[in-house]
């Protein structure tokens, strides 16, 4: 796996990540859990759809 996750991608990611958990929290939906999805993606510095689409926002070829 090559990195393919930028900075500016990365605290995005978390961001959402996390005020998607807050909102399920909020609600009592499983709303939350679609939090988790962006916030690993930004921790392994990976994302598999951005691999399919040959997007690389990370700067490293």
């Amino acid at each position: 796996m090559t990195k393919n996750i930028g900075k500016i991608d990365k605290v995005a990611r978390i961001v959402i990540g996390v005020i998607f958990i807050v909102l399920g929290m909020m609600t009592g939906s499983w709303l939350g859990l679609i939090g988790l999805i962006p916030i690993a993606t930004a921790l392994i510095n990976w994302c598999p759809l951005y691999e399919l689409l040959k997007i690389n926002t990370c700067g490293i070829k």
